[in-house]
Formats: C-alpha cells, structure tokens, sequence
C-alpha cells in the first residue's frame, strides 16, 4: 500500500554484500556480481583481474580476459576493453563463455542513448534464441539487453515485457537490489507510457521493499516518483509536498543535486508559487555550475521563463528566454564543430589509407614483374643473348628495385604522417577543452571564453594544416608551441608559466623544422610534470645553433620520471618511437643525422627533466 506524503522515511541500515564463492565458479560469480553495489562491483573486478594476471594460463583463460576488458571499461579505454572481449574462447560457440562474450560486446555497442540499428537489433535477437534453446543461466541477461534496446527505440511496450522476462529468470530475483532494480526500471517504462496505474504499483512496491530493507534514501526517491506521478494527474499541491519530502532529506543528508532542486521548483510553479520556483531553479543552477558540468542545459532557465511569466515579471522573463536559447544555440554548435573535426579527421585519415593501400598494390604488381621479368629473361638469356640478356636483366632489376625503394620510402611518409596526425589529435585533449570551454561559458566569462575558443581553434586548423608538411618554419613551431601553452595555461590557471629563448643569431623565420617535434616533450613537462606539484613549474624552451645544427632545448622543473602506468608508457613510449621513426626518415645522410635524449635531473641533484633534440640546420 503506498504511504503518505506525511510518513517519515526509515533509517537506512547497512546493504549486505554478496558472497564471491570460494571455488573460484567464475561463470556464478559474475552473475552474482548483479547484486553488489556499485563500488562493491568494480573492487571485485579490480581484485580477480589482478589474481588472474598472476596465472601462468592468464592468456588463455577467458575469465581473465572478461575482468580485464571491464577493468579497461572502467579507465575509458573502450576499444582495447572490446579487444579484450573478443579473445574469450570456450569449448565452442555454443557454450556460456561464447554467450557471455557476445552478451558483453552486445551490451557495449548498443550503448550511448541512440537508436539501436536493425542489424545491431538482430544480433541480439540471436543471441538470446541461442541462449534460450541452450537453457543457458545467462539467459537471464539478454532479456534485459533486449529491453534497453527497445527502450532506447522507444518501444516502451517490448520494454516492458523483456524487462519482467528479465526478473522472472534472474537467478537472484528476491535479492533487493535486484528487486529494487525492476521497480525502477518498470516505473520509468510505466511513466513513459503513461500508464498511471502502474506507476503508483511499481513505486509502491519499491518502497514496501526500501521499507523492509530500511533504505532511507531508497524510500525517499519514492517520494520523488510520487511527485511525477501527482504531477501528470493534475495534483500539484500534492506533488509539492512529496517533493519537498525527497529535497529536504538530500539537504539533511549532504546529498542535494540539481535535478531534485529543479523538480521541486516545477512543482512550485504548478502551484502557483513562482517566488519559491525562481529561489530552487537559481539554487540549481549554482549546483550545476558548482559541480562543473560538462555540457550547459537550458532546462533550468525554461522553468524560469514560466516563473516570471507567472510573476508578470516579463523583462526577465524575456533574458531567462534568452540565456535559454543562446545556452540551446551554443550547445549545438559546439556538437557540430566536434562532429566537423571528427569527419575532417577521418576524412585525412581514409584519404591516407587510400594512397598506403594504393602503394602496397603497385609494390605487389612490381614485385610480380621482377619475378616474371626474371623468368623472362632468364630463358632469353640462355636461349639466345647470353651475356648480353643477362646484363640487361641486371640493368632492369636494378632499376626496379630503384622504384620499389622510393615507393617504399614513400609508403613509410604516409604511415608517419598518419601516425603523426594520430598522435597529434589527442582526444581526451580535445575533449577535456571543450569541457573547459563550456565551463567558462557557464560562468558568465564572455571574454575569457572568446580568448580560449580562439586559442583552441588556431591550435586545432595549425594541427592540420601542418600535418601534411615535412618541414615548417621554426617561427610557425614557436607559434603553434605558444598556442598550445596558452591552452594549457587556461585549463591549469597558475600551474606554470614558461619562456621561448632564442640565442643571438638564429633567425626563426628563415630557419626550417619538421612540424610538432617539440609538443610531445612540453605536453609531457605539463601533464606529468608539473600535475600535483607544491610549487609553481617553470618551462623553458630554447632554441640555438653551434656547427650547423639547431639545439632545442625543453627543460622543466616538475616532479621528474616517475613510474607510471603502463597506459602513461605506451603513450609517451608511442610519441618517441614515432619521433624516432620520423627523423630517420626526413635525415637519411650520415652528415644530415638527428637524435634526442631525455636526461631526468633528478640522477644529479635537480629537479625536473631536461630534453635535449639535435637536428642539421636548415633555411628556407
């Protein structure tokens, strides 16, 4: 029976958490993983992926490369954790390893919140008829894939259906976090459909249930389903009241949020109350911008567009209307300029893919006339010109091998510049400045905000623009460098600061330099050098010439070389080698050579780490 907006929540008591067996039957652990808390969760896959790695039989065993791959999901690196995935091998494609393979890539890829592909669709479809003919346990989960797909298609009816499939066969069914988990799901199938009765069914069950288990913040979220369900009914004094129920307990308990401020201020708007509305819309807005969120929504000045209106407050009525707008206007050029650099990125890179495979067919095609000039000629060299034939053959041979030379020379360009624009395009770069960004023009900052997206897009069309270029003027580097750091200097105020020095006589705009040699080692001093210091860093980039070499010089004074992770030394290990790769291949003479070392000060006394690159001195 549903209680009153009156009662008082329960005291909360401590969740119980499930039992990992003993026995190691990773198939039943990682279906009882379902009833775990979420932190509870991820210490699990943490705990046997580290015991599983220990293994002499880890590379085979495909228990090690599931915690693994979720292990991965967890750090955000989604394309290695499917990699991973993929490398689970049971007896056979119709086993449970194989269907808890396909059911965790399936899950993977139909996520994200957009429609759900026919083909996509049809795999699961597949998936889970293979499943029930086998009277797999795990059937269990693709029923619940098969709901978020239509939820996510907006075919809340199937949704629903799979979704009580799903907690009918679910093994631990009379878990309460499972039980919790299905009246949540079914309340918001039921909300999108309308379907009131079911609604107030499912939210009273799943407070019954939070009562039972004395799940204070469980028992209050009821509250708050209540207030949508009152809502839609038309009982907005009643809806009130429940929501003010769900927001003072999160403001007893420290755990307010915007969302819960925002639907406490529509239900004062229904009711009429438009001074309360405006105080919980402003107080979620500043929740909003406390936190940093990433992306601005409109939603809160929509609510008080109505507050106003209602007030007859119409001059800020008509700014909340315009914040609004300009907050929907901004959001979706910002959607648009990162799909626009994605597709030109792609673009560069297919255009790439296109002459590498273009070059690998004309090395094949040159390959097959060596061998069949070699046949050719042989036989006409015993057959009728003897030595003349065979120093022809010679001759043309050599040639041939002249051009597979240059075609492979080539062929290496390409792959560099590929891997350089790869390298160059880091997206958590990419994204963590546009999450910057947004959150400057959240603050009100118009100024500042213009500065930065000016700084970020030279940065970005420099990054292209040069990509295609094997040498750009060292005045241009020391632009793009200064670009770079003023970036970075925004993102991390008072972090660093830096200086560019030239030595007497050498003259940037006449000298030449491959394109982004230097980024790498800066981005290195700043994200791992000078990150959770005490101190403020210093970097200092110098550039001289001695002997007809250019002497660069990055020099900082962060925390030095510490161990790190081995996602950190792939990256930086990655940067290196193409640095290397690059350099051998644009200084092909003994007289024209270039190298670089990394020297960590902290092997004599300093502080930080001194990189020194050398290359031949070039003008244009």
């Amino acid at each position: 029976m549903t209680a009153s907006c009156g009662e008082q929540p329960a005291q909360r008591k401590a969740p119980q958490q499930a039992a990992v067996p003993e026995d190691k039957d990773y198939l039943s652990l990682v279906i009882g993983m379902d009833t775990l808390a979420s932190d509870q969760f991820w210490k699990v896959v943490f705990r046997e992926d580290s015991l599983l790695s220990k293994r002499p039989d880890s590379s085979t065993n495909p228990f090690f490369h599931y915690f693994r791959g979720r292990r991965l999901i967890k750090q955000e690196f989604r394309d290695s954790a499917m990699a991973q995935f993929a490398k689970m091998k049971g007896n056979g494609e119709d086993d449970d390893i194989s269907l808890l393979r396909d059911h965790t890539i399936l899950d993977y890829e139909s996520r994200g919140g957009m429609m759900v592909e026919a083909e996509l669709m049809q795999k699961i479809l597949a998936a889970m008829k293979r499943a029930e003919r086998l009277h797999s346990p795990l059937t269990f989960r693709f029923y619940d894939l098969m709901a978020k797909a239509y939820y996510q298609n907006e075919n809340e009816s199937e949704s629903l259906e799979y979704a009580e499939r799903h907690f009918k066969s679910h093994p631990y069914n009379t878990h309460p976090v499972i039980m919790q988990r299905h009246y949540d799901v079914s309340f918001l199938l039921a909300y999108r459909m309308n379907d009131f009765d079911k609604m107030m069914l499912y939210n009273a069950l799943s407070r019954k249930l939070a009562v039972h288990i004395g799940d204070s913040l469980a028992i209050v979220r009821t509250y708050d389903s209540e207030a949508q369900v009152l809502s839609k009914r038309g009982e907005f004094a009643k809806s009130l009241a429940c929501s003010k129920i769900y927001v003072d307990y999160l403001e007893r308990t420290n755990r307010s949020h915007e969302i819960a401020y925002n639907n406490l201020a529509t239900s004062f708007n229904h009711n009429g109350q438009p001074d309360s509305a405006i105080l919980y819309y402003n107080k979620a807005m500043a929740m909003a911008k406390a936190m940093n969120n990433s992306r601005q929504t409109p939603l809160y000045y929509k609510g008080l567009v109505e507050a106003y209106r209602l007030k007859g407050d119409m001059k800020n009525a008509v700014m909340a209307l315009d914040s609004a707008y300009g907050i929907e206007v901004r959001n979706l050029k910002k959607i648009e300029a990162v799909k626009f650099a994605e597709i030109h990125e792609k673009y560069e890179t297919e255009k790439k893919d296109r002459n590498i495979a273009e070059l690998s067919s004309r090395n094949a095609l040159n390959e097959s006339v060596i061998r069949q000039q070699r046949w050719i000629l042989g036989l006409g060299t015993v057959a009728f010109l003897g030595g003349i034939g065979f120093l022809f053959f010679l001759y043309r041979q050599t040639k041939l091998t002249e051009r597979n030379k240059r075609l492979e020379s080539e062929n290496h360009r390409l792959i560099m510049e590929q891997k350089l624009l790869q390298a160059q395009l880091n997206p958590h770069f990419i994204f963590n400045s546009i999450a910057n960004l947004q959150s400057l023009v959240a603050s009100g900052d118009t100024r500042e905000s213009v500065r930065y997206l000016s700084v970020f897009s030279g940065l970005l069309r420099n990054v292209l623009e040069q990509s295609r270029k094997d040498f750009i003027s060292l005045e241009e580097e020391i632009f793009s460098l200064e670009n770079y750091l003023q970036l970075q200097q925004m993102r991390y105020p008072g972090l660093f600061d830096y200086k560019v020095e030239l030595a007497e006589g050498t003259c940037p705009e006449e000298l030449l330099i491959p394109p982004m040699i230097i980024q790498p080692f800066v981005e290195n001093s700043i994200e791992h050098g000078f990150r959770n210091i005490q101190y403020k860093g210093m970097l200092t980039i110098g550039f001289a010439l001695r002997d007809g070499k250019l002497n660069i010089t990055v020099d900082d004074n962060g925390k030095g070389i510490t161990e790190k992770s081995p996602g950190e030394q792939k990256k930086q290990s990655l940067a290196q080698t193409i640095l290397r790769e690059r350099f051998q291949a644009l200084f092909t003479t003994d007289c024209r050579r270039a190298n670089f070392d990394v020297e960590n000060k902290a092997d004599t006394g300093g502080r930080g780490v001194s990189v020194h690159i050398l290359i031949p001195e070039i003008r244009d």
